[in-house]
């Protein structure tokens, strides 16, 4: 049984230059894009750059585009860490700059503040993981993806994925929890 991917005729359209089309298929893929992007960046301007660049990249290259090679949602995925990449390259120095926390005047203000605090600490944990293990943690974690597909897109088997990712999760969990490695 085929499995049938939604976009191959939205594809098709913008292909044929069909603006609707393409403003349909941006609206579906944006949010999941946007996120992926900011993610592996950790700046928001820097990742709308690049989503803006693989949305140019799917109006320019639907054409070529060719049902049954992969899904359409892992090549968007490939593509937009190929630039994210090339972002992290030109740019060489890894500073996540980081608005400061306003005082919120709300009754529930200490508790948003604590929750903000824990998602800073898993976002700092993340960001300090090696390259791979911090995108395989990304791709199926936060992008959902399956294994097949985050392997797919970072070009290495499903088993070196899943150590990827074992290693990923214990660095964070020895990181987040302040456990020292037992050496017995």
């Amino acid at each position: 049984m085929e499995v049938r991917d939604p976009d191959v005729e939205l594809l098709r359209q913008v292909a044929q230059g069909d603006e609707r089309a393409a403003r349909r298929l941006v609206a579906a893929r944006l949010p999941r894009v946007l996120a992926f992007a900011t993610r592996v960046l950790g700046e928001r301007s820097d990742a709308e750059d690049v989503a803006q660049e693989v949305f140019l990249r799917v109006w320019r290259h639907a054409g070529r585009w060719r049902a049954g090679t992969a899904r359409f949602d892992t090549w968007l995925h490939t593509v937009t860490l190929n630039l994210c990449r090339d972002r992290i390259r030109r740019r060489r120095e890894t500073l996540i700059a980081e608005p400061p926390d306003l005082p919120d005047p709300t009754p529930d203000a200490q508790a948003r503040m604590e929750a903000a605090a824990g998602a800073r600490s898993v976002a700092t944990a993340i960001a300090s993981l090696p390259e791979r293990q911090k995108l395989a943690i990304i791709l199926v974690h936060y992008q959902e993806m399956s294994n097949i597909e985050a392997a797919t897109i970072m070009s290495v088997s499903v088993e070196a994925l899943e150590s990827l990712l074992s290693r990923g999760r214990r660095t964070l969990r020895h990181s987040l929890t302040g456990e020292e490695r037992r050496h017995d």
